[in-house]
């Protein structure tokens, strides 16, 4: 028999979903105690007014825990250090920002002696996994409560009509209802008219895109940033010395005003659907394009080659909320080697939606003009590339050879 839930930890965000699972939760657990959680990883004004109304449809109190710091230096980070894309376009603004939210909930619940944790993923969703996963790992024994899997409501309009039955007010409208999640890194667009990939998302729509322009809108004139790395970090834009919050709510500015960071894409789910996202994600977009550059020139030829390899594993296992295991600890190892020379200025000129390179130096630079010159040097003699070749081509040598004897018999 099923232990009886007298308290519940509620990963809250005051969206849709959890407004109503405090009341649906009090209905189904014989008025258990809700403690709502709150992660705040840069939802900005999201959180503006979410104890009040926490505690008004049903919640005993309301966390709100500041994990924007550690969001951008822990997971954003080393996960930008991997060159981790998800499918070559996914920055996985949601997938890094569930661990960390998660693994707070969790320290609570057990602090509280809760005996249970709720969240409001959906049973279609990739977030009931990432929460989940986390959850397991730093609380391995504690219920987990997921009324999507359960309840009887089955889409957002019964979840609105609850909702209004229950007097929870709601930000949004039939109307404008698309389903986003934002944090400092990105902003996620999900359903109504871009369910159909068919339908081109309406950039130039007034209200539509949050963290910038339309590329069509960007200024006429380029803006012109150099941003500084330490061991891959980034740590300084134009000069001046920055936190990472800071760095990233910079970028995104700037970013944002010239039409950088739009992503349109059919994603595979790791539930195995299919889905159709729009994200903007103008400072992360500028951050990879960046470090990719530095990295061209302090990295080696082979070194580089298994880092884009493991990449797409680490993006994978990001994605799939397996952040607290030991391969993604192992292959951080791997990156942060790699990282030891990663050090660099990268100045790029932002335009109408592209990242134009603009020069790229570093004390640990690979690149000796001297040896790479198309003019006359003392370093490189071109006369010992014949032997080369003659050696690189042999294996191609030798079949033809012995395919022109075998036609010839």
């Amino acid at each position: 028999m099923a232990k009886e839930i007298k308290k519940v930890v509620l990963a809250y965000s005051g969206g849709l979903d959890t407004s109503i699972i405090i009341p649906w939760l009090k209905e189904n657990y014989n008025n258990c105690e809700v403690i709502a959680v709150s992660g705040d990883v840069g939802q900005g004004t999201e959180l503006d007014g979410l104890e009040e109304k926490a505690i008004k449809t049903g919640a005993s109190k309301l966390y709100i825990e500041d994990l924007k710091e550690e969001f951008i230096q822990e997971y954003v980070y080393p996960t930008v250090q991997a060159g981790a894309v998800y499918e070559n376009r996914y920055l996985l603004g949601t997938s890094f920002a569930r661990p960390i939210i998660a693994k707070r909930i969790a320290e609570i619940a057990i602090k509280e002696g809760a005996d249970a944790i709720c969240h409001g993923c959906t049973g279609k969703g990739n977030d009931q996994v990432r929460f989940e996963l986390a959850i397991k790992a730093f609380a391995p024994d504690m219920e987990i409560i997921a009324p999507w899997r359960v309840w009887d409501l089955k889409s957002r309009e019964q979840e609105i009509e609850y909702a209004e039955a229950h007097n929870i007010p709601l930000k949004i409208n039939r109307e404008t209802n698309y389903s986003k999640d934002k944090n400092l890194w990105h902003l996620s667009h999900e359903g109504l008219d871009l369910e159909d990939p068919a339908n081109e998302p309406q950039y130039e729509k007034p209200g539509f895109l949050e963290m910038g322009v339309s590329p069509i809108d960007a200024p006429d004139k380029p803006t012109y940033i150099t941003i500084h790395f330490e061991k891959g970090i980034p740590t300084k834009l134009d000069g001046k010395e920055l936190n990472g919050v800071e760095m990233v709510a910079a970028l995104n500015k700037l970013g944002g005003e010239n039409g950088i960071g739009l992503a349109d894409l059919v994603e595979n789910r790791l539930v195995g659907m299919k889905s159709r996202g729009v994200y903007e994600t103008p400072g992360g977009t500028i951050l990879y394009h960046a470090h990719e550059v530095l990295e061209t020139i302090t990295i080696d030829k082979e070194t580089a080659r298994i880092k884009q390899y493991l990449g797409i594993k680490f993006a994978d296992i990001v994605y799939n909320g397996q952040w607290y295991t030991p391969l993604r600890e192992a292959l951080t190892a791997f990156v942060d080697e790699t990282q030891k020379t990663v050090t660099g200025d990268v100045k790029l000129k932002l335009y109408k939606g592209n990242i134009i390179n603009a020069g790229v130096t570093s004390p640990y630079t690979l690149y000796d003009e001297e040896v790479a010159t198309f003019d006359e040097d003392e370093v490189y003699n071109q006369a010992d590339s014949a032997g080369f070749i003659n050696l690189f081509g042999l294996p191609i040598k030798v079949r033809a050879k012995l395919e022109e004897k075998r036609n010839n018999k």
